[in-house]
């Protein structure tokens, strides 16, 4: 394993060319970070219904 200094310091981070780490943090361009969430994803995700499709009988 190399030395990779974008590592949190555990030094079991795995990341992927796009930054990505096995733990799911992602890299920010200064540090690792949980990823962000798209805003209509963050905003829907409390009260969305799951899509069930709508069915004409």
């Amino acid at each position: 394993m190399t030395d990779d200094p974008r590592c949190c310091g555990s030094g079991t981070c795995i990341i992927d060319p796009s930054g990505r780490c096995w733990c799911g943090q992602q890299w920010n361009g200064q540090s690792m970070s949980a990823p962000c969430e798209p805003a209509h994803e963050a905003k829907d995700a409390g009260n969305a219904a799951p899509d069930l499709g709508q069915q004409d009988a």
